[in-house]
């Protein structure tokens, strides 16, 4: 009996949770103010398909902080800095992993072949620093150590701290080549098993920063290659054209800007960029 009336209760307690969770939903009128909000910070247009996406991904900091609107929530970011930055870290979490969009590494290998300067690369949208480690491998094999350098730069306070730190899951060293893994990937034991660490001394090049894609960086310097990878999909055309203006300030004249495979710069009226392969320009004076 005491079992019985234990699984009636637990039923009573998933049926509770269901139906707060199913009356907690975003509605189109508070999801347009969070797209105004979110475009303004990170210049990132999401349209109506992204509402769930969204409602998602903010429901666990209503949780966490017992509310039940997410109008409630809004307030919330409207007066608190720091949980404004807590949800756009929310929103802005992408998907990434280790030699992505293979042949723009291999492109990467070719330019070097014949490089003995200062060489430095820019990591744009750096997320949780997977390309900017991928880059700093081939540029080591490549070149002396103290002869290179390479930027990463995300909005995402969160992936920054987990680029810095350089500590991955183990099944992403699946798509490093077995040469980069053997120099460059520590298998970790103990607490650390089932992780594996970036080498510490090729991780003394590469450094992370907090970075709006929007504003000018002078302080960055200049760079030879920059990666803009994934992350124009998430702008207008005309913030597009924005980001892609600011960022190129940073950019060698003659050097080589690179978007995603699936990106596109068409229609954006950039007279300074030359497509010269699929998904890779260079800067002209």
């Amino acid at each position: 009996m005491s079992s019985y009336m234990g699984y009636q209760a637990n039923q009573l307690k998933v049926k509770k949770m269901s139906t707060i969770r199913s009356t907690i939903e975003l509605s189109p009128d508070v999801f347009k103010i969070f797209q105004k909000k979110i475009f303004s910070e990170t210049g990132i247009s999401l349209d109506s398909s992204k509402l769930s996406l969204v409602q998602s991904r903010l429901y666990k900091r209503l949780l966490h902080y017992k509310l039940s609107s997410y109008a409630e929530y809004l307030r919330i970011i409207q007066i608190d800095h720091k949980e404004k930055m807590e949800m756009l870290n929310l929103i802005t979490t992408n998907e990434t992993y280790f030699f992505r969009e293979e042949s723009h590494f291999n492109f990467l290998t070719k330019h070097l072949e014949h490089k003995h300067k200062k060489f430095r690369v820019w990591s744009a949208a750096s997320s949780v620093g997977a390309e900017a480690y991928t880059v700093a491998m081939i540029l080591d094999n490549f070149l002396q150590r103290d002869s290179w350098e390479v930027l990463g730069s995300d909005i995402n306070t969160e992936v920054i701290k987990k680029a810095r730190s350089g500590l991955y899951p183990k099944n992403w060293m699946n798509k490093i080549p077995d040469t980069y893994k053997k120099k460059y990937c520590l298998i970790g034991k103990g607490k650390y098993e089932n992780q594996f660490l970036v080498d510490r001394g090729l991780a003394r090049n590469v450094s992370f920063t907090l970075n709006n894609l929007m504003t000018v960086n002078k302080e960055f310097g200049m760079f030879n290659i920059i990666f803009l990878r994934n992350v124009l999909i998430y702008f207008n055309d005309v913030t597009k054209k924005h980001v892609v203006n600011t960022v190129i300030k940073n950019l060698e004249i003659n050097g080589y800007l690179i978007i995603s495979l699936t990106e596109s710069l068409q229609n954006l009226d950039l007279k300074n960029l030359v497509q010269v392969s699929t998904s890779i320009y260079q800067k002209k004076g």
